[in-house]
């Protein structure tokens, strides 16, 4: 931290890619002279040292390897989002090493508020409730789409690529469907860019990217961190939660393991009254991530890492009103399960003339599991056929890699060139069961093959003004087959896809910490082949394609108090929007609903005005239309894109009693959701959203531990969250799915 504002009242670049630099402590600086005092005054007995670069600034540098030691008690061990700590915050998803103060556009650190706490257990989908430019469904863990800032293109889950890309570090997660449901625990960043990111990364991240920056392999000291929670809800189920860390030093200085592991239980609170049964939602996860790094000296690096989680949930997520706020009624169970299995490996090199070569290779396997209620029923609840089962199982393997050369300079100037190669294969199986029959009906195959290379490159025109501009040509081939013959005349088997993506940005230092940025950039999705309307039918839905331009500014925190902030203006425009839909009869189809224009205006502030008191404050206004075969048929007021609240807003406030000891600490935090619809057209205009919720934290250190509790939705609304959990129950527009009912987490976390 001290670095960093070193480097913001100098205004002169002061970069470091060793993430070991994060935990170094440094003294005050008192007389110096010039930066080069300020610098040795600031590393004097650590194992870095400044080293001045043509052309100005500095880069710091590891000078000699330090004595293994104990690492002191981290303060949360096992951290769902901590933001990027150092010398300064580099933005590590733009691929140029950027400072966050030159980055021209929009991008948000998820955690590290004053009611982060809350979500210390969660996933992506979870965070979303107190971070305004993000939306989520919520079918449950696994099954959600998250969504940034309101470029949301359907709530049901499809054959189509998701508009957000989920990287988990070098590589990526997803590619169609939900995100996958990671648990957040001891991840170092969640980066949120704001699209498009077409240029740097290609399809499907027309609405952004999210990537995910676990803590680096420390080679250098054996660290262990293990937390353990209760949660109590009330009038509901119990839950648990356990989670460890180990980061073990093979051979130090040169090779480590960081191992992560996890089980959760989120305990149910709905009722089934047709089958007199309690809490049938409670859900099972367990999990766990691995690295191994070894670093063979000349400033390379290769890391090999892997992540398991499964995903075991009893019941769906979802009530009636008609049988009130936490009940419904259903014949028979729609229990879901998924797999996630990852693999990655990178290789990097770094020169000391600031040139960095990277290799990212990934593989995802990606299974789901999903049964629904099928049996009909009037109104009233009455039944009106035999019981009937309708599962749909998604089978999808991502391959994919990166090779990529980059280079950052202290003047401003850096560039990033590479080429991607991705398949992804998505397997759609689906069938329907009834007492002594069980038959197979159509689903779909999709292979995507792709390949891109992509530039970008950030020229400082002067010293606080800098351009960045760059493009990528994508060539795509989507192959897609039915599982039984029922193809229609205008079906299409294979097709090319060719695309350039071209980005241009601006950015101008008013002065040592305020910005200004302007952006324009495009980005696509592939088409392909998905279930149509009807029982046995398939059909081919075209690629769509978004141009976004937006402007703002973005202020950096002047030592260690004070006000940061950031806000933006930003418009789309969408055309030959993909959307994954349902029929009145509940049957899924996929379709190109039209074009839609999208207007965002988003702020956020976090201020410390004296040490240990922390208040933040976010904000996103939208709004948006549709045209098109569905929404030129609908009422005016239907015609909107699906999970885009007008108006969302997060407030929290913070006290840390740092030099009390136990160093106690509370948080209270307020947010609010307004309304939004499943989707657009008539059909689909389900109301959800409107409710604010407020949640509160508290904590205390004893020796190496730190004792939490956590109360969340305060006031213990039950408002809907999200208006869909059976497609074939849809038309009666009476589904809801219920926040959890207020409850309370004790937890402790411990670190060695």
């Amino acid at each position: 931290m001290a670095i960093g504002t070193l480097a913001r009242q100098t205004g002169i670049d002061i970069v470091s890619t060793d993430p070991g630099l994060r935990a170094v402590r440094t003294p005050a600086v008192r007389g110096a002279r010039d930066v080069d005092a300020a610098l040795k005054q600031l590393l004097r007995g650590t194992a870095f040292r400044a080293r001045r670069l043509p052309g100005g600034g500095y880069r710091i540098e590891r000078t000699r390897t330090p004595a293994v030691r104990r690492p002191p008690a981290p303060t949360t061990p096992v951290d769902p989002a901590a933001p990027v700590q150092g010398p300064d915050i580099i933005v590590t998803a733009s691929k140029q090493r950027i400072t966050l103060l030159r980055y021209p556009g929009s991008l948000t650190l998820v955690g590290g508020g004053p009611a982060s706490a809350s979500v210390a257990t969660g996933t992506l989908s979870d965070a979303t409730h107190q971070v305004p430019i993000l939306q989520a469904t919520q079918l449950g863990s696994g099954r959600n789409k998250v969504f940034i800032r309101g470029i949301a293109d359907s709530s049901f889950n499809g054959s189509t690529q998701s508009p957000t890309s989920v990287y988990l570090d070098d590589v990526q997660l997803n590619y169609s469907g939900p995100e996958p449901g990671l648990r957040l625990y001891d991840m170092a960043s969640v980066e949120v860019l704001e699209g498009a990111q077409g240029t740097l990364y290609g399809s499907g991240a027309i609405g952004g990217v999210i990537r995910l920056t676990s803590n680096p392999v420390d080679l250098h000291g054996i660290a262990t961190a293990a937390t353990a929670g209760v949660t109590a809800t009330g009038g509901a189920e119990p839950g648990y939660d356990l989670a460890g860390m180990l980061n073990l030093p093979v051979l130090p200085g040169k090779a480590g393991l960081r191992l992560v592991g996890y089980r959760i239980r989120d305990g149910g609170y709905l009722r089934d009254t047709d089958r007199n049964l309690r809490d049938v939602n409670r859900s099972n996860t367990a999990g766990f991530r691995a690295t191994l790094r070894v670093d063979p000296g000349d400033g390379w690096r290769v890391e090999l890492g892997g992540a398991g989680q499964w995903i075991d949930a009893a019941d769906g997520q979802y009530a009636e009103r008609l049988e009130g706020p936490l009940a419904r009624r259903t014949v028979l169970a729609q229990p879901f399960d998924n797999r996630l299995l990852f693999g990655r490996l990178v290789v990097t090199k770094d020169w000391d003339s600031g040139l960095r070569f990277v290799s990212a290779s990934g593989i995802t396997g990606y299974d789901t599991r999903e049964t629904f209620d099928a049996t009909a029923r009037s109104a009233r609840g009455a039944v009106l056929s035999p019981p009937t089962l309708y599962r749909a199982n998604h089978e999808k393997q991502l391959l994919s890699q990166e090779v990529r050369l980059s280079r950052s300079l202290p003047s401003g100037n850096s560039w990033v060139a590479g080429f991607t190669e991705i398949t992804d294969t998505d397997v759609l199986t689906r069938s329907v069961a009834q007492p002594g029959r069980d038959a197979s009906i159509v689903g779909v195959t999709n292979v995507i093959n792709a390949a891109s290379g992509f530039g970008e490159a950030t020229f400082s025109v002067t010293p606080r003004f800098s351009i960045t501009a760059g493009a990528r040509f994508s060539v795509a081939r989507t192959d897609g087959d039915p599982s039984a013959q029922a193809r229609p005349s205008t079906f299409v088997k294979g097709r090319m896809t060719r695309r350039l993506d071209p980005t241009l940005a601006a950015s101008w230092r008013l002065t040592s910490d305020l910005a200004w940025f302007s952006r324009f950039q495009t980005g696509y999705r592939t088409g392909g082949i998905a279930v149509a309307p009807g029982v046995g039918r398939v059909a081919d839905y075209r690629p769509d394609a978004i141009t976004v331009v937006e402007t703002g500014l973005r202020k950096l925190r002047h030592g260690a108090t004070g006000l940061a902030a950031s806000g933006s203006v930003s418009m789309a425009w969408w055309e030959d929007v993909q959307a994954d839909l349902i029929t009145p009869r509940g049957q899924p189809y996929t379709a190109n609903i039209g074009s839609a224009t999208i207007l965002a205006v988003e702020g956020n502030l976090d201020w410390i005005p004296v040490p240990g008191l922390h208040a933040d404050a976010s904000f996103l206004f939208t709004d948006n239309r549709v045209q098109g075969s569905i929404a030129d048929l609908s009422k005016r007021n239907n015609r909107r894109l699906p999970e885009t609240p007008p108006f969302a807003a997060h407030v929290g406030i913070s006290y840390a009693w740092e030099t009390t000891p136990g160093r106690p600490h509370v948080g209270l935090s307020a947010d609010y959701t307004g309304r939004s619809v499943l989707g657009t057209g008539d059909f689909l205009d389900v109301s959800q959203g409107r409710y604010w919720t407020a949640d509160a934290v508290a904590a205390i250190h004893i020796r190496n531990a730190e004792l939490s509790l956590t109360l969340s939705n305060l006031t213990d609304r039950r408002a809907n969250q999200f208006a869909f959990g059976n497609p074939f129950s849809l038309s009666l527009r009476d589904q809801l799915t219920p926040l959890r009912p207020r409850n309370l987490r004790i937890g402790i976390t411990t670190g060695w």
